[in-house]
């Protein structure tokens, strides 16, 4: 099982203090989101590779859309060549908000497919360019992006709602397992641990454990760290989810859990 931290920088200083602490917790990954109210994700990656040794360095996902392709490979390849090889490229065809990014920064936002395809020339640029090429991770949730994708990417990061269900995970594995014989791992992000939620959940989105619990949010983990390691490993064997992303903000409730998994690999 790997762990992936989203951290969000707040200022020079704490984006490279946070990304270090990612490396020294444990953690495989640091993540940065690609939106308009936060740091550009590509040059605050390099800033990242600069002060870290270990840790790999992905944007949690690129808007494809909102990026010329070649350009996009050029970032890419010095992302690569500064990082030595730690970069992977998390994309997608852009979350619903990027919409109004794109009017912002005056790019066209055409329909559903004219932006898979435009992930998929993203795809193919990087990888005609770039050495080596990146770990792709594509995020998808609904059934034409999940299909498409499973013949192009290295792994998928399951972008359901934060209500999704086990039942919803396992209908989107199954739909990527139906169009690849290739074997395709994915990623989930934490939504919650206990009663504890990360602002954006609560405050932006409006929601609550007791609401996620009574939705049967796959999403939500038990705080107790050896039910919530029993889940994660449950999710891997049986859907081949075998990482988790998880906020910041709940990074000190959730180390217990990583301490699990880091104990588990050295004995």
């Amino acid at each position: 099982m790997k762990f992936g931290m989203v951290v969000t920088p707040r200022s020079a200083a704490a984006w490279k203090d946070g990304v270090r602490d990612a490396e020294k917790q444990g953690y495989a990954t640091v993540l940065l989101p690609d939106t308009l109210y936060t740091p550009s994700p590509l040059p605050a990656l390099a800033v990242a590779a600069a002060v870290t040794e270990t840790v790999r360095l992905r944007p949690n996902v690129l808007a494809a859309p909102l990026r010329h392709p070649a350009a996009l490979a050029r970032e890419v390849a010095a992302l690569q060549l500064f990082s030595e090889g730690r970069f992977e490229l998390g994309i997608g065809a852009g979350r619903p908000e990027a919409a109004a990014e794109a009017e912002r920064l005056a790019v066209p936002w055409g329909s559903a497919a004219r932006r898979r395809e435009q992930l998929f020339e993203a795809v193919a640029a990087v990888r005609a360019a770039v050495d080596p090429v990146p770990e792709i991770m594509i995020a998808g949730s609904g059934p034409r992006m999940l299909a498409a994708a499973a013949d192009v990417a290295d792994r998928i990061l399951l972008a359901a709602m934060p209500q999704a269900t086990e039942d919803d995970l396992a209908e989107m594995v199954r739909i990527v397992r139906d169009n690849t014989d290739r074997d395709i791992r994915f990623t989930h992000q934490l939504v919650g641990l206990g009663d504890q939620l990360p602002h954006w959940i609560s405050q932006r989105l409006g929601l609550t454990p007791a609401g996620l619990r009574e939705a049967g949010a796959a999403g939500l983990l038990d705080a107790d760290p050896v039910e919530a390691a029993r889940v994660l490993d449950y999710r891997r064997e049986k859907y081949g989810i075998d990482e988790l992303i998880v906020p910041d903000e709940l990074s000190r409730a959730f180390a217990p859990v990583l301490a699990r998994f880091a104990s588990d690999a050295t004995s």
